[in-house]
């Protein structure tokens, strides 16, 4: 047992859990502890708190370990709240750790005196305010271990006048077991194994809940010919190569898989409580399988509910029928429609007459500079749809975004936090021009930390995504333009690499510059600013196209609007429709 600060004591627990780093302002006296432990745990710098606490609610999703944001009272503690929110929803473990007043001050409405504890209760699982400097350690510990028990945030809050307070600490084992891991009965699998064989046009839906299940999933696809769809959380879960794939479901989605979805009489739900199941056909048939016991039912009344593991049950399963099912005319069908779909894309890459690019062009084009093992950060918005359309996505690489809280910002904090935990990985960050201005001043960051981030800014001078959205409901689109700045520029002036691209060719000069300094071991972000045009995405989250469901005149103008031509882009029912035709 030694004597030492208690900010100090906090910073040695930490490292007993092996954090590496924490993302912050500097916390008032807590700071005086990292500065003591540098070769422990590393402090990052941020010029924003926002981007800390978002950095480390990334570095959570995309390493499974703990990340850890930083501030001081007040102010600072209030910025972390929208990081705290993102953790939350996405279920990821994360600490919080801010400072308050002195304890004599508390209540007193003293400066930046507030109430802390009111602040951020309902935020978080774990939340403690130490009133005793022997506490700190004790503290962050029971804090960490209820964060990845629950996979959720934790709040710890110092009193200034406790962190450079001498205690005595001693380490103790780190007792972070495991996540209980449940399997089906024999009952549930035969179960399964029926609904599926009784269904003529099922599918697999699955969610972030296959993160280690993927080879299963594939397995499950391919022994009971089912197609995958993804929730767009999961987008790369999934290989975008794997035949059976029809990409997301949803606005940020695909076509193939909006049809398939609504065609099947069956969904296999994998991993995920996706909310939108609620706006499914009624009749429709389901199966859901989570680990979380609260996630069965939550959203729509499954018609079997298993609380299992996915990877543990998808095997179950899938040793429990010998035989392969052959391929259904659905599946043709849907390959088909995936093969249209690709078709379609290739169209929207197309150089266009009046020479200017399109966010499908910028991306195809960034995709050279994607490797084996690249790491995504993607922003919200038509910027998302755009990236999880285009992007390759393979077994080896890795996307996070911010899911369920939907913070823009979150792609160049989370390029910040995914170079710092994998320098040796190429990391990419796709924004558009209103999710980069919000945090562009921790471009600084990745610039002071030396992390070469390609960071991909879409600029169409406005908020488009809400622009679409409040189109659906007649409303305006009053105050979704703003005026922008040449990021390129800004980029170079803060000692980054500033590209900025207005045609194809200047899109294919960037490119290879690019490449250029990635091949010349250059440590500076890049910039690349690419002015697009200001065109939604195709719309996938209703889709018109089904001759059962519209009639021909509603199919025929929803086909006029969106530029979607009948013969080379037919619905999934038609195709279908004619499979069955010829056999």
């Amino acid at each position: 047992m030694a004597q030492m600060k208690a900010s100090q004591a906090l910073v040695k627990e930490l490292a007993n859990w092996h954090v590496d780093h924490v993302y912050g302002i500097p916390a008032d006296s807590l700071i005086d502890g990292f500065a003591a432990e540098q070769d422990l745990v590393k402090y990052i710098q941020v010029r924003h708190e926002e981007v800390g606490a978002l950095a480390a609610a990334a570095e959570s999703k995309l390493t499974g370990k703990i990340g850890v944001a930083l501030a001081a009272v007040g102010p600072g503690a209030i910025h972390l709240i929208y990081g705290l929110c993102d953790a939350k929803m996405d279920h990821t473990p994360m600490l919080v750790i801010i400072s308050n007043v002195a304890t004599s001050m508390i209540n007193t409405h003293y400066l930046q005196d507030m109430d802390e504890d009111e602040l951020f209760a309902g935020l978080d699982t774990f939340h403690r305010q130490v009133s005793d400097a022997k506490q700190v350690p004790g503290t962050i510990r029971a804090a960490i271990q209820a964060a990845y028990e629950t996979q959720s945030p934790s709040v710890v809050i110092i009193p200034d006048d406790l962190a450079n307070v001498e205690i005595d600490y001693q380490a103790l084992p780190v007792r972070r077991l495991p996540q209980p891991v449940f399997a089906g009965t024999d009952e549930q699998v035969n179960e399964t194994v029926s609904l599926i064989k009784q269904a003529e046009r099922p599918v697999m839906l699955v969610g972030t809940g296959i993160r280690h299940a993927q080879p299963e999933v594939v397995a499950f696809s391919k022994k009971f010919g089912l197609p995958v769809i993804t929730t767009a959380p999961a987008v790369g879960y999934v290989s975008s190569d794997f035949e059976n794939n029809l990409g997301p479901q949803g606005t940020i989605g695909t076509q193939p898989a909006f049809e398939a979805m609504h065609m099947a009489d069956l969904v296999v739900m994998v991993g995920t409580s996706y909310p939108f199941m609620r706006f499914m056909p009624g009749d429709i048939k389901t199966i859901q399988i989570n680990h979380r016991a609260q996630a069965l039912g939550e959203q729509f009344p499954a018609t079997q509910m298993v609380q299992a593991d996915a990877k543990t049950y998808l095997a179950q399963v899938i040793k429990a029928e010998n035989e392969d099912a052959p391929e259904s005319q659905f599946l043709q069908a849907c390959h088909t429609a995936r093969k249209n779909w690709q078709g379609y894309l290739n169209e929207r890459v197309a150089a266009r007459p009046d020479g200017l690019l399109t966010p499908e062009a910028v991306l195809r084009k960034v995709a050279e500079l994607v490797t084996d093992d690249t790491i995504y950060g993607l922003d919200i918005g038509n910027n998302t749809v755009w990236s999880t359309r285009m992007l390759p996505f393979g077994d080896g690489q890795q996307m996070t975004m911010s899911s369920w809280f939907g913070a823009m910002g979150y792609a160049l904090s989370a390029g910040i936090a995914a170079k710092l935990s994998y320098p040796n990985r190429r990391v990419i960050t796709v924004s558009g021009d209103g999710g980069f201005s919000m945090v562009v001043q921790d471009l600084l960051t990745q610039v002071q930390y030396q992390l070469p981030v390609i960071n991909v800014v879409l600029e169409n001078g406005g908020y488009g995504f809400i622009r679409q959205e409040k189109a659906k409901t007649g409303q305006s689109d009053y105050a979704l333009k703003f005026m922008n700045a040449n990021w390129a520029g800004v980029a170079e002036n803060m000692g980054a690499v500033g590209l900025r691209v207005t045609d194809d060719d200047s899109l294919k000069a960037a490119v290879e510059t690019i490449k250029q300094h990635l091949a010349a071991g250059d440590k500076r972000p890049v910039v690349l600013d690419a002015v697009v045009t200001d065109e939604a995405p195709l719309d996938t989250s209703t889709m018109k196209l089904d001759p059962d469901k519209y009639s021909d005149r509603m199919i025929g103008q929803f086909r006029v609007k969106n530029h979607l031509d009948g013969d080379r882009y037919p619905s999934l029912r038609r195709i279908l429709n004619r499979i069955e035709a010829n056999n």
